[in-house]
């Protein structure tokens, strides 16, 4: 990792031949074996990435996140992971890392995520499930379905 537009904190595990692009920034994350991440891509600490997965340009990947195997996430894809996000407390304090909740989120083997799509946290996408590009994902989506929209709607199983 000797790119200067490249960071990948020492926290990082990465598996065998994952192919990282520049200007990516992972630190206290997994990253599975022959996994692609594109360029500006920023995948954070406690997320577990599997193997096989590609991860298109400008997605950012938060804590709590888990990406199971062979799963595809495209350009500009956002997570979430709090519910009620804040910068600061109720008495004007600044928040810090114990002022939150993480809810994580799950994608499943073989799921495939639109470009620009928002998934807020809490959700699982199911195995083989397919998100339209565009869409927000408020609740789970079953495996092998294919939802679109905001929010997400069911369209159809794939069978």
């Amino acid at each position: 990792m000797s790119e200067p537009s490249l960071r990948v904190a020492p926290s990082v595990k990465l598996g065998k031949n994952v192919r990282l692009i520049a200007f990516a920034n992972l630190y206290g994350c997994e990253i599975g074996d022959e996994t692609f991440i594109g360029p500006f891509v920023e995948i954070q600490s406690d997320v577990r990435v599997g193997r096989r997965v590609k991860i298109q340009s400008h997605t950012f990947i938060c804590s709590g996140v888990t990406i199971e195997d062979e799963a595809f996430i495209g350009h500009g894809v956002m997570f979430t992971n709090d519910r009620f996000p804040r910068s600061t407390n109720d008495d004007g304090s600044v928040k810090g890392g114990s002022d939150w909740k993480c809810e994580p989120t799950v994608v499943g083997r073989r799921a495939s995520i639109g470009s620009n799509v928002t998934i807020l946290c809490g959700v699982t996408v199911g195995e083989e499930a397919v998100v339209g590009a565009g869409s927000v994902v408020t609740k789970n989506v079953p495996a092998r379905t294919i939802v679109a929209g905001n929010p997400a709607r069911i369209l159809r199983k794939i069978t």
